[in-house]
């Protein structure tokens, strides 16, 4: 039996993106390790505000100590101040979040890196998270003994920006929960739809942070596009409020369609597979991802994808999607025209989704990182 620490902190305070990632993987590891034991560190909190844990072989490991103070301890004022102070014993500690936190020496340490669009898109990231993750992702790549990446194309953005071993990065995809399925229920459709104001139009769907890496401006000018063409379509966006938002709006301003388009900030987890399922089809047009789960997540629930040419998006769509350059807003808004206009090509583009989301499983995520935890250990 080996003692791994998991740092659970992403699932604790986020609600999407990486928050998503720990919560769904953690989960699926409880199904297919009883043997481990596991010691979730959730920075930020304390034992009452957690609640049971999952399985005899995981327990909660909090401190109420925030990740900002964590970030200066450890970080900023280089503190030697190992995370087995708060963990107890362990044999290896699984870094979920870009960055490794000083450890003892006996100690083995994995690195989930999700992208480096900090380096690739720099308005991804306000200037002081650019520059704080500038200076210690680098070091956490390089001290921590393996590396797991999100997907291919991050992997060979470690390899050409930190010129990384090969060898020293695997590859975890990630996967789609059950409850992602085509919900057809009249009823649940309808009232999620009124919970968040939608009752009565058709709409395509985004989901992710406001920020300029989304791309979200040029699919608002492909809606304004469509509407002259015709097409009495809205636009609905489900995500935080995130930096520079400021094009968006300008967009939003100067196309006079605010009547049309539908900011929901984060949305409750339970009612995304209704909101995939009520809309047309779902737009990811991003200039740069590294995984893409809204894609997996909307073709589990029957509904077609259009998406980027580049970084890792056509690793996860496949051939199941419409792949624009996210440039070409004609590109992009032919995409949605043809989706709206072929019920052929919908079909078929549903069909096809269905099949490619299959191979993206939790639990062969989970399986696989267990194999990478033990292949590290003794």
């Amino acid at each position: 039996m080996y003692r791994i620490s998991i740092d659970y902190t992403p699932a604790y305070e986020q609600g999407g993106g990486i928050g998503r990632y720990v919560r769904e993987l953690t989960s699926a590891l409880v199904q297919v390790d009883s043997t481990n034991q596991y010691k979730l560190f959730v920075s930020g909190a304390n034992q009452t505000t957690l609640p049971p844990t999952p399985s005899d072989n995981f327990i909660w490991k909090p401190s109420p100590i925030t990740p900002k103070w964590f970030a200066r301890l450890w970080h900023r004022a280089r503190l030697p101040l190992p995370i087995e102070a708060f963990t107890g014993h362990i044999d290896l500690h699984h870094a979920t979040d870009f960055v490794l936190p000083p450890t003892l020496p006996s100690t083995k340490t994995i690195l989930t890196v999700h992208d480096l669009s900090f380096i690739r898109v720099p308005d991804a990231a306000t200037p002081s998270l650019r520059s704080y993750l500038n200076q210690v992702v680098p070091r956490s790549v390089n001290h921590a003994d393996h590396i797991l990446a999100d997907s291919q194309a991050t992997k060979d953005d470690l390899i050409e920006l930190y010129k990384t071993p090969e060898g020293k990065i695997t590859v975890l995809l990630s996967g789609v929960d059950k409850r992602f399925k085509p919900i057809t229920d009249t009823m649940a459709l309808s009232h999620t739809k009124e919970k968040y104001g939608l009752t009565g139009i058709k709409y395509i769907f985004s989901v992710g942070t406001v920020q300029p890496r989304k791309n979200y401006s040029r699919v608002i000018q492909s809606l304004a596009a469509l509407r002259k063409a015709g097409h009495n379509i809205h636009y609905v966006i489900a995500g935080g409020k995130g930096w520079l938002e400021d094009d968006m709006y300008q967009a939003i301003e100067e196309t006079g369609l605010s009547d049309y388009i539908h900011l929901l900030g984060f949305v409750d987890d339970e009612d995304l597979p209704t909101l995939y399922s009520a809309s047309e089809c779902l737009v990811i047009t991003s200039l740069y991802e590294g995984f893409g789960l809204p894609i997996l997540e909307a073709m589990a629930c029957g509904i077609p994808v259009i998406t980027s040419n580049l970084s890792s998006l056509p690793e996860v769509c496949g051939q199941a999607g419409i792949l624009v350059d996210p440039l070409d807003t004609t590109a992009i808004t032919n995409a949605i025209q043809s989706v709206l206009s072929d019920e052929t090509q919908r079909e078929q583009m549903i069909q096809a989704g269905f099949k490619q989301v299959a191979n993206f499983t939790w639990e062969r995520s989970a399986k696989q990182l267990k194999n990478v935890y033990e292949s590290l250990l003794p």
